[in-house]
């Protein structure tokens, strides 16, 4: 089985993540997230700016393209096959995989829940990008 791979959009939709993370986890929920991490001090080293952005955006990268090959071997494609690649990627991988850290940090279901909403999320939009870019 033949995959193309359009890396552009592999790296623009990594991007989207990134941004989505920033959004989410900086804008909207950061006091939520602080409370359920236990996390108060929000200044980090500058190298652990850098490593966390080159591993997120690393991350979305592999994840980008694990999209891209379940698609291909789905045969599925458009926004409707992006999105329900997405959503089986995060319910096979992403939640089960975080559900067991979750159990065994005893860590609060809401900072689950809130995870999970990013990843089911962030993994929509990249889904979305290499759908619609050939």
């Amino acid at each position: 089985m033949e995959v193309h791979v359009n890396y552009l959009a592999v790296a623009a939709a990594a991007v989207a993540s990134y941004i989505i993370a920033a959004i989410w986890y900086g804008a909207i929920f950061a006091k939520l997230w602080q409370r359920l991490t236990g996390v108060t001090d929000m200044k980090p080293a500058p190298l652990n700016i850098v490593l966390v952005l080159i591993g997120c955006f690393v991350m979305a990268y592999v994840l980008d393209h694990s999209l891209t090959f379940g698609n291909a071997y789905l045969k599925t494609s458009g926004i409707q096959g992006g999105l329900m690649g997405a959503f089986f990627l995060w319910l096979g991988f992403v939640a089960t995989v975080t559900l067991c850290t979750k159990l065994y940090e005893k860590k609060p279901w809401g900072l689950w829940l809130l995870d999970n909403a990013f990843w089911l999320i962030s993994l929509s939009v990249m889904a979305i990008i290499l759908s619609v870019w050939p």
